[in-house]
């Protein structure tokens, strides 16, 4: 309701502005006109040469000449018809009349003196435009002291205002990070009861910095935390600070915690942080650019709190490590609160949470769902239930049923399916590529049982074999890595055994495959160069490798290569092995895959039994 009345203000202060501009522009073109008509009338007839005019009151065919200015216009005798002319400046038509041996009392001749015409125009070609260029001034700066839009006005901060009057967000609404709810909780103890700390000399935080991946709900708790305390809510981007004015962004910044203290207790949201939190003195573009004066002016307004203020920011970020030291120390950032991806408890509160309103089949269940989606934020649950409703609806189907959601599942990681034209020889190809995936992978026990594989394109993709996990995991070891990257080698393996050739749909596999050698050398120690770490921190304080310029001799460089070269040549032969074992099932499950295009968990396990654990 209150988008509603927002939006029919917006509607009414867009029609008041075009109703004042329209009126401007009609005063404008009313003055232009008067102009053009006052500016001296246009000869009306048939333009001829003056000597023509002469003739003609020679031989008495004219009985009236009328002279206005330096136009004359001529009526002819027993017709309608005139003649226009012009004469020289200055020059008298008495004197033309009779230079020409014409006698001037042939004709009527009337002369209208324009001496005040002609000073009304002086005056208003002096003067109107400078009346319009007024006009329309004043005109741009009401507009502008209205609604706020002005040049006068960017100093203002852009943060949108939530009040108690409006929609509350409570924590009830956010399901999961019971975490980092309880650690919020005593925010809003702080908003509402501050005597009860200060009682025991507690100071009350400053700021609260959230940090966690995109989707898993940073913004939701922030206002989970304005609802619950029922304080105002200011919310601002880190990008809306910045402007091309060098110190607009101080400027909003003094205006964004003047209004907040005004409006004490209060809370001040800014997402995305890291857009002008960033570490100062990188050298790039001096000490005084404008993004290091907001930053410095953030510094100053947060330091600067009282304990009597009531107003504590919590801004969001999932680029902790970009952020300056001066930013997130104790006294700005009293608190860090982390938020992971959910559980596997979290993810069926969020999931039973969001499956409010929508219609199930009873063969949905929500633990099911909640395992089969380890990996995804909130935000990616939300979207697949919602994608799930869509296609029920485009089906025509009165509720949600599980190939429903297990379709808007793929598509929210994959993308949705791409309809195209494949010779029979690539969909062979991508038959035997997939099912290498899944017989190498069904092979190994460190890598999860294989969830479904498809030669249906989605994406840049053309099929795809997903390994789902089936547990929450913290840490990966050595074993389970060795063997994930010999599963993602197992399609270009299945392609060479089968086709004696390779082909390029294998290159994101390698890519991937190599990320994870590579990891395992440089970072996790899990190579024979030992545990230590082959990165050097930047002066973003971003961790870089030695592709990207971080500090290693040439003689550790290529130690590095020779270490990845052995892990995937160790893995690749590995997939090659199991293959050639298992060729008999390789066939087996192309040819589904031909005949069916998709084959499902159990559908794979009819032919290549179930996976030993």
């Amino acid at each position: 309701m209150a988008n509603g009345r927002k939006k029919i203000n917006l509607n009414k202060k867009a029609w008041a502005v075009f109703k004042g501009l329209a009126v401007y522009v009609l005063i404008a073109l009313s003055a232009l006109i008067f102009f053009y008509q006052i500016s001296g009338p246009t000869p009306s007839g048939t333009e001829v040469p003056i000597s023509q005019i002469v003739k003609d009151i020679k031989e008495e065919k004219v009985v009236k000449v009328t002279v206005e200015g330096d136009k004359i216009t001529a009526e002819i005798k027993d017709s309608e018809e005139k003649l226009a002319s012009h004469k020289e400046e200055g020059e008298s038509i008495y004197k033309i009349l009779e230079s020409s041996g014409v006698d001037p009392s042939l004709v009527t001749i009337e002369i209208k003196d324009l001496s005040l015409q002609e000073a009304w125009i002086g005056v208003l070609s002096a003067v109107l435009p400078i009346l319009i260029l007024v006009g329309l001034m004043f005109f741009f700066f009401r507009q502008a002291r209205d609604a706020g839009q002005g040049i006068f006005s960017f100093a203002q901060s852009r943060a949108r205002l939530f009040t108690k009057d409006q929609p509350q967000i409570k924590f009830e609404n956010v399901a999961g990070a019971e975490e980092a709810k309880r650690e919020l909780a005593e925010v809003v103890e702080f908003l509402k009861t501050p005597d009860k700390f200060k009682a025991l000399g507690a100071r009350i935080p400053k700021g609260v910095l959230m940090v966690g991946p995109a989707g898993t709900g940073k913004t939701l708790l922030a206002r989970a935390v304005a609802g619950e305390a029922g304080v105002p809510f200011f919310s601002i981007a880190g990008s809306e600070f910045m402007e091309m004015l060098v110190g607009v962004g101080a400027a909003r910044v003094r205006d964004m915690f003047a209004q907040a203290k005004k409006n004490a207790p209060a809370i001040i949201f800014i997402d995305e942080v890291e857009s002008i939190g960033r570490q100062r003195g990188t050298g790039f573009s001096g000490g005084h650019d404008e993004r290091e004066q907001t930053l410095n002016q953030i510094l100053v307004e947060m330091d600067g709190f009282t304990q009597t203020d009531h107003v504590i920011v919590i801004a969001a970020t999932n680029r902790p490590d970009l952020l300056d030291a001066a930013l997130i120390r104790p006294g700005r950032f009293d608190r860090r609160v982390v938020l992971s991806l959910p559980d596997l408890v979290e993810r069926k509160a969020i999931i039973e949470l969001h499956m409010k309103g929508k219609p199930f089949t009873k063969e949905v269940s929500f633990e099911s769902l909640a395992r089969r989606t380890v990996g995804f934020s909130g935000a990616d649950l939300a979207n697949m239930l919602n994608e799930a409703a869509i296609l029920a609806a485009r089906e025509g189907k009165t509720a949600i049923d599980s190939k429903d959601l297990e379709e808007a599942a793929t598509k929210e990681k994959l993308g949705p399916q791409r309809k195209r034209m494949q010779s029979d020889r690539d969909r062979k190809l991508a038959a035997y590529h997939e099912a290498g995936h899944a017989i190498v992978g069904h092979n190994l026990a460190n890598v999860d049982p294989v969830h479904r594989i498809s030669i249906v394109s989605r994406g840049i993709s053309g099929g795809h074999t997903l390994f789902p996990p089936t547990e929450d995991r913290s840490n990966e070891t050595k074993s389970r890595l060795l063997e994930q990257i010999s599963a993602a080698l197992g399609g270009q393996a299945a392609e060479e055994l089968v086709f004696k050739d390779i082909s390029t749909g294998a290159a994101s596999d390698i890519s991937i495959a190599t990320q994870i050698a590579r990891q395992m050398v440089m970072e996790y120690g899990m190579s024979a160069l030992g545990p230590i770490t082959m990165q050097s921190k930047s002066m973003f304080g971003v961790w870089r490798g030695m592709d990207e310029g971080g500090e290693m001799s040439t003689q550790l460089h290529n130690e590095v290569d020779r270490e990845v070269k052995k892990i995937m040549d160790a893995s690749f032969k590995m997939a090659q092995k199991i293959l050639k074992e298992q060729k008999i099932k390789l066939d087996k499950v192309a040819k589904e895959l031909l005949e069916k295009e998709t084959l499902e968990s159990e559908e794979f396990e009819k032919i290549v039994g179930k996976k030993k654990s």
